[in-house]
């Protein structure tokens, strides 16, 4: 008991001599600790785009490019549709308008002087209607619908890896996260980004972003389709945006 005693009048004496300081003094080492772990943490978001602030919300952290569509933008983060990665687009069934929603991104890639790779499209490309949308069809390669997946994912892994492909579309239902992961790793290696077409949720997908398309049927809202931004960088909880994909802002 004696020891313990003697020892708590040690500590307290000890803690007695910071009394009289200034409160500056006293917490001068504290501060400076924090703005070196500050800065520290400043270096690995600089150099790192696979990190990222939890209060990065839509509009901050990184520029996107637009959709097109002013209502969507308002929700993505970065206000655009991000330059690289894997992106997913969910929908019930093919046709609702999700080639409607990227044709100012492809028209943009075209311009820039780059290549589109469409992977197992499940309808034939109309060429007429991408031409009036401002695509020029020499720019867009296909791997047809009867490749096997072995070879379909072959041509999107190396895609995303080229630099001159701007845009890789693929329909793939079902791909294990061992696979998403490769594919965003050479996206991300590529700066190219490839989007997902699929009817099913992936519960473990690496894709920073994820969009659902539905129909969305009210009074006065014909045409219009309801996205739901699922998964975003900085988002926290499901953004819905209704959109007439018919009418480009």
């Amino acid at each position: 008991m004696t020891i313990i005693r003697n020892h708590q009048e040690a500590q307290s004496e000890h803690q007695g001599k910071y009394n009289n300081l200034p409160n500056n003094m006293a917490c001068s080492h504290e501060e400076e600790h924090k703005k070196d772990h500050s800065s520290h943490i400043d270096q690995l978001l600089h150099g790192n785009p696979n990190l990222w602030r939890g209060c990065d919300m839509a509009g901050q952290g990184f520029h996107g490019q637009s959709t097109g569509f002013s209502q969507l933008d308002d929700i993505l983060p970065g206000r655009g549709w991000p330059d690289k990665g894997l992106m997913e687009i969910i929908t019930p069934h093919w046709g609702m308008g999700e080639l409607q929603l990227l044709i100012p991104l492809m028209r943009s890639i075209v311009e820039q002087g780059k290549w589109i790779l469409w992977i197992s499209p499940p309808y034939l490309l109309y060429a007429p209607a991408l031409v009036q949308a401002g695509i020029n069809t020499e720019q867009i390669l296909v791997v047809k619908l009867d490749t096997s997946c072995k070879d379909a994912l072959w041509s999107m892994e190396k895609a995303l890896q080229t630099e001159n492909c701007g845009l890789v579309l693929a329909w793939q239902n079902w791909l294990p996260s061992k696979v998403l992961r490769r594919l965003q790793l050479a996206a991300d290696t590529g700066g190219t980004l490839g989007v997902l077409f699929k009817h099913h949720v992936s519960e473990y997908s690496p894709s920073p972003t994820r969009l659902k398309i539905e129909d969305y049927s009210g009074e006065g809202h014909f045409n219009e389709s309801r996205i739901t931004l699922l998964k975003a960088r900085g988002n926290f909880r499901p953004l819905t945006a209704q959109v007439n994909l018919y009418q480009q802002a």
